[in-house]
């Protein structure tokens, strides 16, 4: 088992403990406006399992790495 530093932001995926290596910006459009993105963040292990499960909903729209990821204005 990983134990970051509390300050070290984990992966989302359920029980995982792992540090964030990505961003996964998704919006449900039903209930979103366009321009609003939520956030999942992944460690590489659940990058895409994670991005698959959005995907297949239409939900996601960008996966970045989380060095890179940079919340859209008014977000």
């Amino acid at each position: 088992m990983i134990n970051p530093d509390p300050e070290t932001p984990i992966c989302s995926a359920k029980g995982c403990r792992a540090p964030a290596e990505w961003v996964l910006a998704w919006n449900n459009p039903k209930i979103h406006t366009p321009r609003r993105r939520k956030t999942w963040l992944a460690c590489e292990e659940h990058r895409d399992h994670l991005a698959q499960f959005l995907g297949v909903r239409g939900f996601l729209k960008d996966v970045v790495r989380f060095e890179e990821w940079e919340a859209p204005e008014g977000a």
